[in-house]
């Protein structure tokens, strides 16, 4: 899959594929273009990884045939945000179609994918049950009582109890025959003790009893309470442990307090944060790499590139009846400096 980047998305609504789909492309282009849509969707299409899986052509040969292909209207590169705040980075993605695209769809397809980058992922509807699960039966009505029988009816009657003597004493209850008493669920062991109940499990240098866990059960928690993952707390306790523990408790303990995490602001708290940018998918020129809107690449190429590559396209190569006069040319020049 696209790790290092340029990963595969295919665009909507493309025709079926057929064997002639880039037949009015040259050679190369036709070739780079049958390869690149059969790859799975994600799939790395960066210059380098294109070369290193095309045996016939380099990374020379397959940059100035992506940028044909940009030209043709089959493929757009863009970079786009993903994450927030500090932890936002940029990935690049290439959209591939099958189907060759003008510049205005390309321009109306990517500022639909802007703003489906700026609303974020849409809340997942609540999906219906397989249709062989038997639908839930509602519960049984009440029985209608009998025509002698009234709603009262139903009531137990109340027994009567044998008299006592006033003077007299009520009998203790049976402790045998008493009810118990109802106890509190036993709370399981918490997020902290079981992160070191299991160092000793993961390293026998840091075996602790259930007794040195509990001792030590306040100070992992701050630790948590203060937003670290249970990974980063059981690395900072296990990280360049000597060959040799003779006190696991207290090696522990000394770390827990020498290296306890700042307590950071939470979002809400922070009162001079600033607003969140605007998720917008940013189009890069298929020849160099520059950034910018999509209305300002047509035909995937920034300016110097397109004219770059508009001047290429114009240049008309040398007749063969020209190759053969200077060819001739010089052997005449040849044989007079023989006879020199």
């Amino acid at each position: 899959m696209a790790n290092p980047g340029y990963g595969k998305r295919s665009t909507p609504n493309q025709r079926p594929g057929t064997p002639q789909d880039f037949a009015l492309l040259p050679t190369r282009e036709r070739y780079v273009a049958g390869f690149i849509d059969h790859l799975p969707e994600g799939a790395a299409m960066s210059v380098k990884q294109l070369a290193k899986q095309l045996p016939l052509y380099g990374q020379q040969a397959v940059s100035t045939a992506l940028t044909a292909l940009s030209v043709a209207g089959h493929l757009r590169r863009v970079r786009c945000p993903v994450g927030a705040g500090e932890e936002m980075r940029w990935v690049f993605r290439t959209f591939w179609s099958r189907t060759a695209r003008d510049n205005e769809w390309w321009t109306t397809y990517l500022a639909a994918e802007t703003a489906t980058q700026a609303a974020g992922p849409e809340p997942e509807a609540a999906t219906p049950p397989p249709p062989w699960v038997p639908d839930e039966e509602p519960p049984p009505a009440p029985e209608d009582p009998g025509p002698g029988q009234g709603p009262e009816s139903a009531a137990v009657p109340q027994q009567r109890t044998p008299d006592q003597a006033p003077d007299a004493e009520p009998a203790p209850p049976d402790p045998d025959t008493a009810p118990a008493a109802p106890q509190a669920p036993v709370a399981g062991p918490s997020t902290a003790y079981l992160a070191l109940a299991h160092l000793g499990r993961n390293d026998h240098r840091l075996a602790l009893s259930a007794d040195d866990c509990a001792a030590l059960e306040a100070q992992a928690a701050e630790w948590l309470a203060r937003g670290v993952s249970v990974d980063y707390l059981t690395s900072a306790l296990t990280a360049g442990l000597p060959t040799k523990v003779d006190s696991p408790v207290g090696l522990l303990r000394r770390r827990l307090n020498d290296k306890m995490p700042p307590r950071l602001p939470t979002e809400d708290t922070a009162p001079d944060s600033p607003a969140p940018t605007a998720r917008r998918v940013l189009m890069e020129c298929t020849d160099c790499g520059r950034p910018g809107p999509p209305e300002a690449f047509p035909d995937g190429l920034c300016r110097p590139c397109r004219e770059a590559h508009g001047r290429g396209s114009a240049q008309v190569p040398d007749h063969p009846t020209e190759a053969a006069d200077i060819k001739a040319r010089m052997n005449n020049i040849r044989d007079l400096l023989r006879t020199v």
